[in-house]
């Protein structure tokens, strides 16, 4: 009897003791990490680490919960890597984000302040003498104007009375007890050390070294208003308050602006500037119309090429397997690798197209011409996808079909325009909106062939003649001097919708078509 048993107990044990093990190692992974995002400060990462690993347990710890133990991994993926980027993408698109505007009120604040000290109204100047005063740099400095000595120490500004300090001969101060004065030498040997040095006084002015031997008296030119929150130049007399974007503008002229911004949430204004400014609406209109004119014309071209060639070898033929297995060669090659290559065959000076046709001609600098070798390039790669689809569908038409029309005495011709045709287009009605989408977000083939161009900049152009929606968002947020992150969020989140409602035709067609098969 027990050696009947303990084999079975050893069964029963083993899953839970693999459970067991795996859990314990998944508990310790994610709890590390779980550990360094706080420890990072990313308290979000680490609050969405320790939910995973919560449900891990919870699923894979219970006996039930038999469907969501497979569909657990699927889910946690989803909404990482899709449902998390997309919510990213639409509260970006919600910021002013830009050069210029990249960090936070208080930060931008803070930088404002730095750089708005300047020289006071009298400019005051002072005789400096470098030294050491308990054990740190420090400067005996004497007023140019009034001779009122003063020990720079410790970041204060100290007056000192004239019993106290060593005059020289021009009643300079150069020496105090406790004080040690260094060399020119050794003062130059650290000169960043010593600009840096300030020596405050109570009212916030302080003193700062304008060389090894001179120092001036700085003044803060800003002021924050708390209660009004506007931001006040006391040298000048000019009011700067809140524009809602992420600056700080002159009250009397909002144009001006002072910088750095901020990151500010306005969240109609990016989508807001790609219909009414026209520095933006003008390119992102004309990259609009090329966009769906781009994906059109590719699936036209490519769909019409595709079903020529499979009506073409639907007939039995010599050599037709060998035409088959050349048609899809362009299908089988990566499509970057081949990109690069028809860039190189287009080249105005070495490319092979120029030197086969025996003209000398700049296909990259045309706007159409630019257009052009987009379609052709596109159409060689996506023909034979649109050859294997159609031949498919070719034939899964019925015979019966087309011996009926015949016997009607309908030609071929007008079988294939109004039997066949009419039937591919219900057949593959999703896969053409589905490769519509493709090339709505076509970007190697833009980036890699032309990158968007060819673009005037001289003439202040943000976009190129062959940029599509996806190649402008990546250049507005990367690839120009300034980079705007909220207007490039904005333009994915409308590529997005675009997408989106095509993905919701399609399916719908689909179910359409499975209701009337």
């Amino acid at each position: 009897m027990s050696s009947l048993t303990q084999p079975n107990l050893r069964v029963r044990l083993l899953p839970i003791v693999l459970k067991i093990l795996i859990l314990s190692l998944i508990a310790s992974i994610l709890g590390y990490m779980t550990y360094v995002a706080f420890l990072a400060g990313e308290t979000v990462i680490g609050s969405v680490l320790a939910l995973v690993m919560l449900g891990s347990f919870v699923v894979y710890g219970s006996r039930k919960m038999i469907p969501l133990k497979f569909l657990f991994p699927g889910i946690v993926l989803l909404a990482v890597f899709v449902v998390t980027p997309i919510l990213y993408t639409v509260l970006m698109s919600g910021f002013v984000y830009k050069t210029g505007n990249e960090i936070t009120r208080e930060e931008a604040l803070l930088q404002i302040y730095e750089t708005g000290y300047v020289p006071d109204e009298n400019f005051t100047a002072y005789y400096m003498t470098l030294g050491k005063y308990e054990g740190e740099y420090a400067a005996l400095l004497t007023d140019a104007s009034t001779g009122v000595n003063y020990l720079g120490a410790n970041g204060l500004a100290t007056v000192l009375e004239d019993g106290q300090v060593e005059l020289d001969e021009y009643g300079s101060a150069v020496g105090l007890e406790g004080f040690t004065p260094v060399s020119f030498e050794e003062a130059a040997a650290d000169e960043a050390s010593i600009i840096d040095l300030r020596f405050a006084f109570d009212d916030g002015s302080f003193i700062r070294p304008e060389s090894l031997d001179a120092a001036s008296l700085t003044v803060q030119a800003f002021k924050f208003d708390v209660a009004t929150g506007k931001l006040v130049d006391s040298v000048n007399g000019i009011t700067y308050v809140d524009n809602g974007n992420g600056n700080f503008v002159n009250e009397a002229d909002p144009q001006s602006k002072l910088y750095p911004g901020w990151r500010a949430f306005n969240p109609l204004e990016n989508y807001v500037s790609l219909l009414t400014d026209p520095v933006i609406r003008g390119p992102f209109i004309n990259v609009f119309i090329w966009t769906f004119s781009f994906a059109l014309i590719s699936v036209t071209t490519m769909f019409a090429a595709g079903l020529a060639l499979a009506i073409a070898l639907d007939k039995k033929i010599p050599l037709r397997n060998f035409y088959k297995s050349i048609l899809i060669l362009p299908y089988a090659i990566p499509s970057f690798m081949s990109i690069l290559i028809w860039n190189g065959m287009f080249n105005r000076d070495f490319g092979a197209v120029n030197q086969l046709i025996g003209v000398n001609i700049d296909w990259y600098n045309d706007a159409l011409l630019a257009k052009l070798v987009i379609i052709i390039v596109n159409l060689w790669l996506g023909f034979p996808y649109f050859y294997l689809i159609s031949s498919g569908a070719l034939q899964a038409l019925p015979g019966e079909l087309e011996e009926a029309a015949a016997i009607d005495g309908a030609s071929p011709t007008q079988i294939m325009a109004r039997i066949k045709l009419p039937l591919l287009l219900q057949i593959l009605s999703p896969l053409l909106i589905a490769s519509f989408a493709f090339n709505f977000n076509n970007f190697n083939i833009v980036y890699l062939l032309t990158n968007g161009g060819p673009v005037d900049v001289l003439k202040g152009e943000t976009a190129g003649a062959t940029d599509i929606l996806i190649t402008y968002a990546y250049k507005t947020a990367f690839g120009s001097a300034e980079q705007n992150l909220g207007l490039a969020s904005a333009i994915s989140v409308i590529m997005f919708l675009i997408v989106g409602a095509l993905s919701l035709w399609s399916l719908r067609r689909s179910k359409v078509l499975e209701s009337v098969m």
